[in-house]
């Protein structure tokens, strides 16, 4: 029994240390205060659930906390597509709000008045985009998940893209709805979804945040419709980027009228923090009641509101930004697909490198920071398990030189990191024999 209850003992120290050790490692520094223990069930989840990704295939290090990017870095990781950060007109906006001396209470949103900064911000953005009305919210999260809380329930089926954002399908769990996902943009696997379900609620993202791929909006649109089911798409990264003034790829398409719901995050083109979402006036005070990330949480605050609506401006007038946006993303991925980068899966800003395992890709991370130029690390629960990948976000803002460099740093790494050996180059060469045999 003594002997049990030794390695039992021991088995607790070391799973305590390695706690410490990871609290220490991400906070940068020895902690000079003792928290409450943990139960010993928390942390056998992290003994059992955690700690061989952080030791086997993290290196003991944070997967996202790779080389300080140094002043000559690429910056490659970020979602500024239009290269408005510091703008002046926006910034002037946001300091002139602030040196207003105005009465302002924190509050929830829900409690701002018609005719408000924000009300007016939500019909300007919401007209723009061509819809009646809109919500803006804390974040493109909180957009997804407050209003999928109200138009979908444990009667509506809710139809997925597999690789819709995150944010939609715990907006359809906080609804308590049945989600369906159905194949990446394939609108025919979507029709026999539906048909075997019934009609519902359907659910895509204009441009998918992992791959860059374009989803084929115009055939999904005409699916929900002879099922008589709505669609609800996001935005999030073509908003800004695509379409006449930057109103987005349902615009583009001449589809806004036959959108349901538009959300966004206003963190990508637009540069700032926030969310949003489109509501025809019948449903807005329904929503309003019912939404609970509406009703609790606060309002963005003046200056931010003031900032959104500065950068609105900035972003219709843009179109020499996106322009530049377009070319840069032609010539970055024609410059890697021929390295033999697999990449073929977007069209988009959005260039996945996807390595495979966590090991791999840290490997990736590491070969681009050493060399100067700095991607975001995307794994589970963002992808899916052994599809992590370093995910590059072009902008407009790149010189020559910076493209020039991007473009050297992954020919001289190819051979290195091998991406031709990739999983996802063995799956797209397979794929590719299959439709050649068809």
């Amino acid at each position: 029994m003594s002997d049990v209850l030794t390695l039992s003992a021991h088995s607790t120290a070391v799973q305590t240390a390695r706690a410490q050790q990871i609290s220490s490692a991400q906070a940068g520094s020895t902690v000079s205060g003792r928290s409450a223990p943990l139960s010993s069930y928390l942390r056998g989840k992290i003994e059992r659930d955690f700690l061989p990704r952080w030791e086997n295939e993290w290196g003991g290090k944070f997967v996202t906390n790779g080389e300080s990017p140094g002043p000559n870095a690429v910056r490659l990781d970020g979602n500024d597509y239009l290269g408005i950060t510091g703008h002046p007109d926006i910034v002037k906006a946001q300091l002139d709000a602030l040196t207003r001396n105005e009465q302002f209470v924190v509050q929830s949103g829900v409690f701002q008045l018609n005719g408000s900064p924000t009300t007016h911000f939500e019909r300007r953005l919401a007209s723009w985009i061509g819809h009646e009305g809109g919500v803006l919210c804390q974040s493109g999260y909180t957009a997804n998940l407050g209003l999928l809380q109200v138009i979908a329930d444990k009667n509506t089926p809710v139809y997925l893209d597999s690789l819709a954002h995150m944010s939609l399908w715990e907006g359809v769990r906080a609804a308590n709805a049945p989600a369906h996902a159905f194949r990446h943009n394939d609108p025919d696997h979507l029709a026999r979804m539906i048909a075997r379900h019934g009609p519902g609620l359907v659910v895509v993202d204009s441009v998918y945040s992992t791959t860059g791929a374009l989803c084929p909006l115009t055939q999904m649109v005409e699916v929900v419709e002879a099922s008589g089911s709505m669609i609800l798409v996001d935005e999030s990264h073509s908003l800004g980027t695509h379409g006449p003034q930057g109103r987005g790829l349902s615009a583009q398409l001449g589809l806004s009228h036959r959108v349901h719901f538009i959300t966004a995050s206003l963190a990508k083109a637009f540069a700032g923090r926030a969310g949003f979402f489109t509501v025809p006036q019948e449903l807005r005070y329904y929503l309003m009641s019912n939404s609970f990330p509406n009703i609790f949480s606060s309002c963005l605050l003046p200056h931010e509101v003031v900032a959104l609506s500065a950068t609105l401006d900035v972003v219709q007038r843009n179109d020499a930004g996106r322009e530049r946006l377009m070319l840069n993303t032609r010539r970055m991925r024609a410059s890697v697909a021929a390295l033999g980068y697999p990449i073929a899966q977007g069209t988009e800003q959005i260039i996945s490198l996807e390595a495979g395992t966590e090991a791999n890709t840290v490997g990736l991370r590491d070969a681009l920071e050493t060399r100067g130029v700095f991607g975001a690390v995307f794994c589970a629960p963002a992808t899916a398990r052994n599809r992590a990948m370093v995910r590059l976000t072009l902008s407009a803002s790149l010189t020559e030189a910076e493209m020039a460099h991007v473009e050297h740093v992954a020919a001289e790494i190819a051979f290195i990191v091998k991406p031709w050996e990739w999983p996802c180059a063995r799956r797209q060469r397979a794929g590719a024999v299959e439709t050649e045999a068809q």
